[in-house]
């Protein structure tokens, strides 16, 4: 196959967009086929301007210049090429190869529930209203689809203008950087790091600022568990993105903000480490499109705690620790804090062999998060896209 897949400007800083990307074009070269990545490159974006300005000459840069670009490639590509959009938020290049062969991957539907106002966490403003509106008419004359999980799959279906024709599940591949290592030796080293003591082992959350990812939630399930069990000195390790003003004044106002620390720029040898070393991962988001942290937690031998919604019950099985979602009703979060609290001590007093089992009920979660399993998978639905029928030997497959 000659692949060609479409992938979000590198200068807009994503992490983990690059990382699937990679996954999907080293994955697929692996195999026989021939790829190429196109992405919009920053001319405009580069000039010398505010941030503000800068936002929206990158909007030029990937939607009026870009698409010109790929009109003038595009007639020099055989009617056989297959086009991989990596997510389905570059919708508005998908009508330019509609009429082709191709696939668009879905991660999660979240700003564009918001956008209709499904999600009252997420009020957007008029421009974001517009902006994701635009994003779904291009998806929308896409026909062929491939969603992380049975949740973004429901709800591409209802965001979708007609039904698809090819709408399959694939569940994100593990990097191979998440695997077990000694709690003991995984915390010295996540220690050394950080500069903070953590012999007495820790509670870990690793997530972002997004609205989702419920940060909040981690410091007002925290401070719940700490009133409840005061004699119980373990810390609070914040790691991810530095936290926003709403967060640091969230943090100021517990009587245990001197044991929560915030944690940035951690490199991926150490983020497993992080995970390894951790008693638990507390990970309450209200709303994933898969919830790497669920998955890469249970590889390095930590159990998980997050909320009983899909996607997140997908991922965790039957390994995961569940709390309900954080209420909408400021009056019931206390409460919501306090039983969370509740679930984080039950796990956290685990006899050795009950901690045992759940980690190997982890490890075996994880097994069908495989990323050879998940690039074989995808592999053969581009196949199909192609009307291309795979022959059962393995090695003429990957050279059609």
């Amino acid at each position: 196959m000659h692949i060609i897949f479409f992938s979000h400007p590198s200068f807009l800083g994503s992490q983990s967009m690059p990382r699937f990307v990679q996954m999907l074009a080293v994955g697929m070269e692996q195999r026989g086929h021939d790829i190429e990545v196109w992405s919009p490159k920053p001319l405009l974006y580069r000039l010398p301007m505010s941030t503000r300005f800068r936002k929206w000459l990158g909007y030029i840069d990937q939607y009026v210049v870009f698409p010109l670009l790929v009109r003038i490639r595009l007639s020099r590509c055989s009617p056989e090429t297959l086009f991989v959009f990596t997510d389905h938020a570059l919708g508005p290049w998908v009508p330019l190869v509609s009429n082709r062969f191709h696939v668009i991957h879905c991660h999660d539907f979240l700003a564009q529930l918001s956008a209709i106002g499904e999600i009252a966490d997420n009020p957007t403003s008029w421009t974001g209203r517009y902006y994701q509106a635009y994003i779904r008419r291009g998806y929308s004359t896409g026909k062929n689809f491939i969603s992380v999980s049975n949740k973004t799959r429901d709800e591409l279906h209802k965001l979708h203008r007609k039904r698809p024709a090819i709408s399959e599940v694939v569940y994100n591949g593990l990097n191979r950087f998440f695997t077990s290592s000694a709690q003991t030796e995984s915390r010295t080293k996540l220690a050394e790091v950080a500069g903070i003591d953590l012999s007495r082992g820790y509670i870990l959350h690793i997530g972002g600022n997004e609205w989702y990812k419920n940060r909040l939630g981690v410091i007002e399930i925290y401070t719940a568990w700490r009133r409840q069990n005061n004699q119980r000195l373990m810390p609070l390790l914040m790691v991810g993105h530095n936290p926003s003003s709403i967060l640091l004044e969230t943090h100021s106002k517990s009587p245990y903000k001197g044991d929560i620390h915030w944690i940035s720029d951690l490199g991926d040898d150490i983020v497993c480490s992080a995970y390894s070393g951790a008693d638990v991962l507390l990970f309450p988001s209200l709303a994933e499109g898969f919830g790497w942290p669920i998955a890469e937690a249970m590889a390095c031998g930590c159990p998980v705690i997050t909320t009983g919604e899909a996607p997140m019950t997908e991922v965790a099985g039957e390994a995961g620790f569940y709390i309900p979602r954080r209420p909408y009703n400021s009056q019931t979060i206390d409460n919501w804090a306090s039983e969370a609290a509740e679930v984080v001590e039950n796990v956290l007093t685990l006899t050795p062999s009950e901690r045992s089992n759940v980690i190997e009920l982890g490890f075996e979660n994880v097994r069908r998060f495989d990323t050879k399993l998940a690039l074989n998978h995808i592999e053969k639905i581009y196949y199909h896209v192609l009307n291309i029928q795979i022959c059962s030997d393995p090695n003429t497959a990957q050279n059609a």
